[in-house]
């Protein structure tokens, strides 16, 4: 560690861990409610029942607070790019440079052209176009995720490049760049994790409402679709999703899967680690308890498939934080199961007719909402403290990637400062946002207070 401490790319490494870590807390939200907003609306058209316009209102002003701290908290990264990395961009530029101006142009302007339309067009718009400016946020929102995955996909697995004269990269293949398997799996997957913390929110919302005892209809349309959606979302992570983004690791960088499961030595039948401590001086998993073959089969196929040990490749091959790399990954995979768990118990008393009733259970439901956060971090900590040494895996090292003109001064004295912003904008957003929260649906009339309760 001390050997880190004087080397610019370690500080510039936590720099962009810390943005992106911070940043993505927002589009996280807004990518899984937006499913929420264009399904209660489409449900107001049909139906004409006003208790589903309430929910988009209300939503929306979450969604709009939610983009626009992403907005802000999202510029740094780009710059980064030119200021911290710029001999990766030199190297890279000609690739992810595409997909990066893609998103800017396309999918941002999509979503941020018909946001405000969602938020304040609803009377003059009229239900119809009203439905198609919540489509357009939807579609905005995840043609967003998409190339940004297409670019980290490629630096998980490039496809469709050339090595041009001057040593660069560049796009042989529009198609193959753009159709990357591994990206294709991973926005599926990171798509449902997506919807997975906006179902938690929209859930803890109306657990939070059944327990005050106000805003009843709006609390039981948040409970039952929240709880749905949870449940759903929750078991396409884990499958199939997830189950073919650890065949894509298995298949492409099997030193990373032998990292995550601390896998020292290869063979068949291997298990995967329930608990365990990696030791990487002794080159063992202590206390291991294991499912027998469950990593053979979840990488391969069967039972039988050989997985390969760490020691079967050279060390400076070897992902530089094992012990963080195994812990988060089998953290997220501890929070994805619990979540199962929950969302199933929940449904069962939603089938009852008992959710609302049920103290107990609304109280875990509303004091949930935080670990999808959590599991969505240490997912993409998996992803990344996976790719390692690596920027482009197989291409391009970490250590060759950052900005040699850059002090390490430069680098510790951005980051106070984006720490000190960032907690402004944090308190900022989470007064605004339980602003909105306390003053609930429009329209409803709130027991016991004798008028209605304008948002």
């Amino acid at each position: 560690m001390d050997s880190n401490l004087y080397d610019p790319a370690f500080w510039s490494r936590l720099q962009f861990a810390f943005t992106i870590i911070y940043h993505y807390l927002f589009p996280q939200l807004t990518m899984g409610l937006a499913g929420f907003l264009v399904y209660w609306k489409w449900r107001a058209l049909r139906t004409g029942d006003e208790k589903y316009n309430r929910a988009v209102r209300f939503w929306a002003k979450i969604f709009g607070l939610n983009f626009a701290v992403g907005v802000v908290t999202g510029i740094p990264m780009e710059f980064q790019f030119g200021t911290n990395w710029s001999e990766f961009s030199k190297y890279a530029g000609g690739v992810i440079g595409q997909t990066l101006a893609m998103e800017g142009m396309f999918a941002f302007f999509l979503e941020s052209a018909f946001i405000g339309a969602l938020i304040w067009g609803e009377k003059r718009l009229g239900p119809r176009y009203h439905l198609l400016a919540a489509i357009g946020v939807a579609l905005g929102s995840w043609l967003s995720a998409f190339l940004i995955l297409v670019t980290n996909g490629f630096m998980q697995h490039p496809v469709g490049y050339q090595i041009e004269a001057n040593g660069t990269l560049g796009i042989a293949s529009l198609s193959a760049y753009l159709l990357n398997p591994w990206a294709l799996i991973q926005f599926a997957h990171n798509q449902m994790a997506a919807l997975v913390t906006g179902a938690f929110v929209v859930t803890a919302v109306g657990a939070f409402y059944a327990l005050r005892g106000i805003h009843s209809t709006q609390a039981g349309l948040y409970l039952r679709t929240g709880t749905f959606v949870g449940l759903v979302a929750s078991l396409l992570v884990a499958f199939p999703t997830g189950d073919q983004q650890a065949k894509m690791v298995g298949r492409h960088q099997p030193v990373t899967l032998a990292a995550m499961e601390g896998k020292f030595t290869g063979g068949p039948m291997a298990g995967v680690a329930v608990i365990g401590q990696p030791n990487i001086g002794a080159r063992r998993l202590e206390n291991p308890i294991e499912v027998p073959g469950a990593l053979s089969f979840l990488a391969y196929g069967t039972f039988q498939s050989y997985v390969r040990g760490l020691d079967e490749f050279p060390e400076d091959q070897w992902p530089d934080n094992i012990e963080l790399l195994y812990y988060s990954f089998h953290l997220m995979i501890t929070l994805g199961t619990l979540f199962i768990m929950l969302m199933m118990v929940a449904n069962f008393q939603r089938w009852r007719g008992r959710l609302q009733s049920s103290t107990w259970l609304l109280w875990v439901l509303m004091l949930a909402f935080p670990f999808p956060y959590i599991a969505n971090t240490l997912g993409w900590m998996t992803a990344e403290l996976g790719r390692q040494p690596w920027l482009i895996y197989g291409l391009f090292h970490t250590r060759d990637g950052f900005s040699k003109v850059v002090s390490n001064g430069d680098t510790i004295f951005t980051l106070i400062g984006f720490t000190g912003l960032y907690f402004v904008l944090g308190l900022l957003f989470l007064y605004l946002t339980g602003r909105e929260i306390a003053h609930g649906p429009d329209g409803e009339v709130v027991p016991g207070a004798g008028e209605e309760v304008i948002a």
